[in-house]
């Protein structure tokens, strides 16, 4: 089952070390099959608000985002993203083929009525 890192970012400053950053990201990503999928886009807020930036990378597993984001490599240049932008990171998994909201309805009122 496909995971993905999502990264909510705020107020980035562009500078030398974020431009590095961005330069040398794809090299960690590589050995872990990760792709980006979504890399700051223009958003159109619907509900709430939505400060700053967002950035979403493919992996095949949960296991491989998370030995992307621990790996020496991209550690080495964690910090000149985190250095000018604040921002939120969290690892979680994809749904599996042929996933039905519905289902998931049925068994949380299964659930419920106990």
């Amino acid at each position: 089952m496909p995971a993905f890192a999502l990264a909510h970012l705020h107020d980035p400053q562009v500078n030398e070390d974020i431009l590095s950053y961005l330069e040398r990201i794809q090299a960690t990503l590589e050995p872990f099959d990760g792709r980006f999928v979504v890399h700051g886009p223009e958003v159109t807020v619907l509900e709430g608000d939505w400060p700053g930036s967002l950035v979403i990378i493919e992996f095949p597993d949960r296991e491989q985002a998370s030995a992307w984001y621990e790996s020496p490599a991209y550690q080495e240049i964690l910090p000149l993203r985190t250095q000018y932008i604040s921002g939120s990171v969290i690892i979680f998994d994809g749904l599996p083929p042929g996933f039905d909201p519905s289902r998931k309805a049925a068994a949380l009122r299964a659930q419920a009525a106990g």
